[in-house]
C-alpha cells in the first residue's frame, strides 16, 4: 500500500517527530506550569542563615535575612514574594502569565528546556507553512491560501517571542542573574550594597553547570 511505501523510504518519520515533539511540548508546559517553582515553606526556616555566607560570600555580612511582610515566612537570599501566587518563590525569576505560574528555582531550568523545544516546534511548523505556498497574484489565489498566510504570520511572530525570550534568558543565566535582579537591580539591599555588580556571577561555564545541574 502507498502507507507501506512511505514507510520504507522513511517519509513517515518526520511527521512522527514532529508529532512527538509537539506532545513533549505540551507535557512541558503543563509540567512547568503545575509544579512548584520553589515556594519558601515555614520549616525550612532554620539553618537559613548558615547557608548563605557559603553561597556569596561576596555579599556584606551585616546584611540580614528578613521576614516577608505578606506570608511571614524568613526570606532566604534571591527569594522573592509574588503576590499572585501567595508565597515567596527562591531564586525568583518571573510569574509567567501564560503559565499561570512563578519561574523560580525548581522549574526555571524545565522553563529553558519548554522554550527550547517550542522554538523548535514554531520553527518546523512555519517551515511546513511556508513549503505550502505558492504565489499567484490574483483573488482566487489569495481565497485559497489564506489560512496558510494567516498561519505562517502567526507563527512568525510566535516565534521571536519566543527565540527573543529563550536569548534573554540564557543570558541572564550565563551571568547567573534572574529577571527580577535584573530589572530591579538598585532596589534590592543585598545587590545594592555589594561591591560587585552582580556577586552570583563565577564563570560562564560554572554558572551554567550549577543551573542546569
Amino acid at each position: 500500500s502507498d502507507l507501506q511505501k512511505q514507510e520504507e523510504r522513511g517519509e513517515l518519520l518526520q511527521p512522527l517527530i514532529f508529532v512527538l515533539l509537539v506532545l513533549c511540548s505540551v507535557l512541558l508546559y503543563f509540567k512547568v506550569s503545575l509544579m512548584d517553582p520553589g515556594f519558601v515553606k515555614p520549616e525550612e526556616e532554620e539553618g537559613e542563615d548558615k547557608g548563605q555566607s557559603v553561597v556569596i560570600p561576596q555579599i556584606p555580612g551585616d546584611i540580614k535575612l528578613r521576614r516577608c511582610g505578606y506570608c511571614l515566612v524568613k526570606q532566604p537570599m534571591r527569594a522573592k514574594h509574588c503576590q499572585l501566587c501567595q508565597h515567596c518563590v527562591r531564586r525568583y525569576d518571573h510569574h509567567c502569565p501564560w503559565l499561570e505560574n512563578c519561574v523560580g528555582e525548581r522549574n526555571h531550568p524545565l522553563f529553558i528546556v519548554y522554550l527550547s523545544v517550542q522554538l523548535v516546534v514554531l520553527l518546523w511548523g512555519g517551515h511546513v507553512a511556508w513549503s505550502g505556498l505558492y504565489f499567484e497574484q490574483s483573488w482566487e489565489w489569495l481565497q485559497h491560501n489564506i489560512f496558510l498566510l494567516v498561519s505562517f504570520l502567526l507563527i512568525f511572530i510566535f516565534s521571536i517571542v519566543v527565540l527573543l525570550l529563550l536569548v534573554s534568558h540564557l543570558y541572564l543565566i550565563s551571568c547567573n542573574t534572574t529577571t527580577w535582579e535584573f530589572m530591579s537591580h538598585h532596589r534590592i539591599s543585598y545587590l545594592r550594597h555589594s561591591e560587585l555588580e552582580n556577586p552570583f556571577d563565577q564563570g560562564l561555564i560554572l554558572n551554567l553547570w550549577r543551573f542546569f545541574c
